[in-house]
């Protein structure tokens, strides 16, 4: 039999914070059990219209990037993120981080440090931070604006990329291996997917590379930054489900209670990348949202259930459950459904 879960304590990979903003220098603790330094940390004010912050360890403190905006990077100059704790991260006063009385949320993920270079692609990484037990890597390189590979280090094949330009202002693009090599979505629009050949040159990643072609969202001759994904059984799903019109919506079978999940219709021109997480609805049905592509506060209405094996979609909105319509998702556990010891998780 194979076993029910790879990762018994998602904590130790991801987690999720709430916590409110002061104006001054404030040291963010996790709330989980177990110790994560993050890696990636993607702060969102809840109640206004603060941008996205992505920060990340390999980029380093000073670097922001804005889910929202096709904009390069930029530097707070020490107004944003200070430090990257041993159980969570330290905030300075910048309204997107720490707006006095503002409220936020943290999505935390661990990878493996600042890291090192890859070799395994056409193109050398400067550094590849890859935790291959959780299946996640930050990885920094030069583009070469010709079709080439990747370095991603996870020993594993990635089913979920985000990609973005930092040197410059082309588009976040998002490869999903339910759209296939073939496609693109931009995490910084409600587009559709596109049917372009130049984002991964029609070729499906492998368990160490992926492949890039002459896009500038995807390989331009700039500095560039890639999220790359790979499923963990009882961790991490990264799926497509059919949207059937009707309030008894589909059921999403993840095999783990998710803390975090967000979904995109594919089709549809007009529909936001919709996220929810488990610390900022706590009980089902679970409806306030946060829109990876908008600036916009956090929003209520679209009303799903975040259940011991997965999420029921209880709404009829064309965003999320348009008769027929294609969604991709991507989703991280708060517990596996069955630990290793075959003990099931309790709903909430």
């Amino acid at each position: 039999m194979a076993a029910y879960t790879t990762i018994d304590n998602p904590e130790l990979y991801f987690q999720v914070k709430l916590y409110s903003g002061t104006g001054s220098s404030q040291a963010i603790t996790l709330d989980g059990d177990t110790d994560m330094q993050p890696d990636l940390v993607w702060v969102k004010e809840r109640g206004g219209t603060a941008s996205h912050g992505w920060t990340d360890s390999v980029r380093g403190l000073d670097k922001y990037l804005s889910s929202e905006q096709n904009i390069a990077e930029y530097s707070l100059s020490n107004n944003g993120l200070s430090a990257f704790g041993s159980d969570g991260f330290t905030v300075v006063s910048h309204a997107m981080f720490n707006g006095s009385s503002k409220t936020y949320v943290a999505w935390c993920w661990k990878a493996n440090g600042s890291g090192s270079s890859n070799t395994d692609g056409s193109i050398n990484t400067t550094k590849t931070s890859a935790n291959t037990t959780s299946g996640f890597s930050i990885n920094t390189f030069t583009g070469s604006g010709s079709n080439a590979t990747i370095g991603h280090g996870l020993s594993a094949v990635p089913e979920m990329i985000i990609s973005k330009e930092t040197g410059g202002s082309n588009a976040w693009y998002v490869y999903h291996v339910k759209n296939g090599n073939t496609h693109g979505l931009r995490l910084s629009t409600s587009d559709p997917k596109e049917d372009d050949a130049t984002l991964w040159n029609d070729t499906t990643p492998t368990s160490s590379v992926y492949s890039v072609g002459t896009n500038t969202g995807t390989n331009d001759s700039s500095a560039m930054v890639s999220y790359v994904f790979a499923p963990k059984q009882g961790f991490s799903k990264f799926g497509s489900y059919t949207g059937n019109g009707n309030a008894d919506g589909t059921f999403i079978y993840l095999g783990f209670r998710p803390a975090w999940f967000m979904q995109k219709n594919t089709p549809d021109t007009g529909d936001n990348w919709h996220i929810f997480d488990t610390k900022r609805d706590t009980g089902n049905q679970t409806d306030e949202m946060l829109f990876a592509n908008s600036s916009s506060a956090e929003a209520t209405g679209n009303v799903i259930d975040l259940l011991s094996n997965g999420v029921k979609i209880r709404n009829t909105s064309n965003g999320m459950n348009g008769s027929g319509d294609n969604y991709i998702f991507m989703a991280f556990a708060e517990a596996p459904f069955v630990n290793s010891n075959g003990v099931p998780c309790n709903a909430r």
